[in-house]
């Protein structure tokens, strides 16, 4: 409540704090210009500022718009997605309970716990300065011997005239223009690539059903399949993205805008064309 004239305070939206980052400040911005950078629609990002979430077909593409537009402005990408799903009734409103209680999510904002959290750490480093002078300097003598047994680049060499064989992953020939990479600790041994053509939501499965990736990529993103024959794919726009194995260009897993699920990732299956 506002002290002075008891007024409640109304909280700023998702939506509001959108186009206020955009249409303030020194770096006005247009949304036709933002929506070329981000490769989202103008509409999309027009409907996130208005907060007509139900413009947007899915929920993972409300949240993933409003990720990416958010970073874009220089907002907290979290705050802005916890405000979305609040305003959508997806998460529990920050007001009291009937006990007069206040959610623990709700407690308080996450800049206080992180102001908070860094303060604690500090008296707590100010009082056993001691204890992490001697541990950074174990640390360092650690990290200098592990450099030192590492094999240089002479001895790798020498492992190569050896007659082992070095296998080399070279990157196909994308249609598109590279944009953004994921899953780069795949890179070196992937032989199945997914490159987004058009704006596609991506889950990957493993055998057990773990969800290893999952996000909405845009025209030029990049990801690198772990090795195996077990993964599962998902495919919000199964038209939209180009599969390559071994550097050829796998066949299409469906047509444009229709949804798939259930799509073998492994190598033989694509190139058959067995997801289908």
């Amino acid at each position: 409540m506002n002290e002075n004239n008891n007024e409640p305070i109304v909280e700023i939206t998702a939506g509001e704090m959108l186009r206020n980052a955009r249409t303030t400040g020194r770096r006005k911005r247009e949304i036709p210009t933002i929506a070329k950078q981000l490769c989202i629609r103008e509409e999309f990002l027009q409907a996130l500022e208005d907060g007509n979430y139900t413009f947007i077909p899915e929920v993972v593409y409300i949240l993933g718009f409003a990720r990416n537009y958010a970073m874009e402005l220089g907002l907290d990408p979290d705050e802005i997605v916890t405000k979305i799903k609040r305003e959508m009734g997806l998460v529990q409103d920050c007001s009291n309970d009937a006990d007069g209680d206040v959610p623990a999510a709700c407690a308080a904002p996450d800049s206080v716990k992180k102001v908070g959290a860094i303060k604690r750490v500090y008296l707590f480093a100010r009082r056993n300065w001691k204890w992490f002078l001697g541990g950074l300097v174990a640390i360092m003598i650690i990290i200098i011997a592990v450099l030192a047994l590492m094999p240089r680049d002479s001895d790798m060499a020498a492992v190569a005239d050896t007659g082992t064989p070095v296998v080399a992953v070279s990157e196909p020939a994308y249609k598109t223009a590279v944009r953004e990479r994921f899953g780069t600790e795949n890179r070196a041994s992937a032989n199945v690539i997914i490159q987004a053509a058009q704006e596609s939501w991506v889950k990957i499965e493993d055998g057990r059903g773990n969800t290893v990736f999952s996000r909405v990529l845009v025209p030029g993103d990049v990801y690198y399949m772990p090795q195996g024959d077990k993964y599962k794919g998902t495919f919000g726009n199964a038209g939209g993205v180009d599969i390559w194995v071994d550097g050829k260009l796998a066949p299409k897993i469906g047509e444009n805008h229709t949804r798939k699920t259930g799509v073998s990732m492994a190598a033989d299956s694509l190139i058959a064309g067995a997801a289908d």
